[in-house]
C-alpha cells in the first residue's frame, strides 16, 4: 500500500473511500445518511472512475438505500442462479433440459 500511495497520491483517497463504502455494505439503520455523506466526500475527490460509480448509485438510489439499510437480500436466489448457469455452461451442446434438471436435483 505504501508503494502505491507513493506512486499515486490519489490512492490514499481511493483506499479510504473503498473502506468506507465496504462498511456501508453491512445493512443497519443510519446507513442512508452515511451513504449521502460518503457520496459528498467522494464527489470532492479527483477520481473520475469513482464519479461514474456515484452516478450509477444516484440513478438507482431507492435500490441502494434498501440494500444498505434492510436486512433482507436475495443472495440465496442469486447463488442458485449462478450455479445453474455454471452447469449450463459446462453442458454446452449436450443433451437438454432433462439432463440439466437431473444434474441440478442431484448436485
Amino acid at each position: 500500500m505504501d508503494d502505491l500511495t507513493t506512486a499515486c497520491p490519489q490512492m490514499i483517497d481511493l483506499a479510504e473511500l473503498v473502506r468506507g463504502f465496504a462498511d456501508l455494505l453491512r445493512p443497519r439503520q443510519g446507513n442512508a445518511e452515511r451513504l449521502d455523506a460518503w457520496i459528498i466526500t467522494a464527489r470532492t475527490c479527483d477520481l473520475p472512475h469513482l464519479h461514474a460509480f456515484i452516478r450509477g448509485l444516484d440513478q438507482d438510489r431507492d435500490a441502494v438505500h434498501a440494500a444498505i439499510t434492510l436486512p433482507f437480500h436475495n443472495g440465496g436466489t442469486e447463488g442458485v442462479n449462478t450455479k445453474t448457469k455454471r452447469i449450463m455452461r459446462q453442458m454446452h451442446g449436450r443433451a437438454g433440459f432433462a439432463l440439466l434438471r437431473h444434474r441440478i436435483l442431484l448436485g
